[in-house]
């Protein structure tokens, strides 16, 4: 009698374990399709909009195309003048019309807007300011998009480093033919001139108005590599 009670209960014990698992069983799927359905929604995307023609493939300019650029540029381009306004004043430079690649290049990225918010970042007491260059993330990227490109020297016009002259450096590549970099530029402040640098720099320009203004960005103090310590900005250069 004991035996059958034994067994009965365990008859009884084993169909609760099975319905119990059976229960487990048909919940899970149940819990699964639930997180299955929420990822689907979040992974549901908006019906994609037609692909836009292709845009017109960007200007650059190149060592190859820019001195063609840059003379039919200066056939068009009569503006000789240029204001820089700068966190400590403006002055103006007028550019000598017969120095034609070095002076269309300076109006096209005055006209670009390569020049605003640039930094004057040499600066060598009673010898030059040298400007055209930063270092914000936003100036190399302003290259990027106007193209990589040098000018030749034109020193042969007869122009001097006089106080005042606005000059362009070589660039720093190796460059055994003194070719300019010309997304920057020198302004001599030595009296009565920088004379040594005749031959192998290409004056292109000279201070007309504002020369007090170079003379005081001169004067601020400087640290390694004559940068300023407190930077001077071009906030904006406009062709007049």
């Amino acid at each position: 009698m004991r035996f059958r009670k034994s067994a009965c209960i365990t008859s009884i014990l084993l169909f609760f374990l099975v319905s119990c698992g059976e229960t487990s069983k048909k919940k899970e799927p149940e819990s699964v399709a639930k997180q299955e359905v929420k990822d689907t929604v979040q992974e549901v995307k908006e019906p994609s909009e037609p692909e836009p023609e292709e845009k017109e493939e960007k200007f650059l300019l190149t060592e190859e195309n820019a001195i063609d650029f840059f003379f039919n540029y200066a056939q068009e381009e009569k503006a000789n003048k240029v204001k820089l306004t700068t966190s400590m004043g403006s002055f103006t430079v007028q550019l000598y019309d017969n120095v034609p690649y070095h002076k269309a290049n300076f109006i096209y990225l005055t006209r670009k807007g390569y020049f605003d918010n640039t930094q004057f970042h040499r600066i060598v007491k009673e010898f030059i300011i040298q400007g055209g260059n930063s270092d914000d993330k936003e100036t190399p990227r302003k290259r990027r998009d106007i193209g990589r490109y040098l000018l030749p020297p034109d020193a042969k016009k007869g122009y001097k480093h006089h106080r005042g002259t606005i000059s362009m450096p070589s660039s720093e590549r190796d460059n055994p033919h003194k070719l300019a970099s010309p997304y920057e530029f020198f302004i001599v402040v030595a009296k009565p001139g920088s004379y040594h640098l005749d031959g192998a720099y290409t004056p292109f320009g000279r201070v007309i108005q504002g020369m007090d203004v170079v003379d005081a960005i001169n004067q601020v103090p400087v640290g390694d590599g004559d940068w300023p310590w407190q930077n001077v900005y071009i906030l904006k250069a406009e062709v007049l």
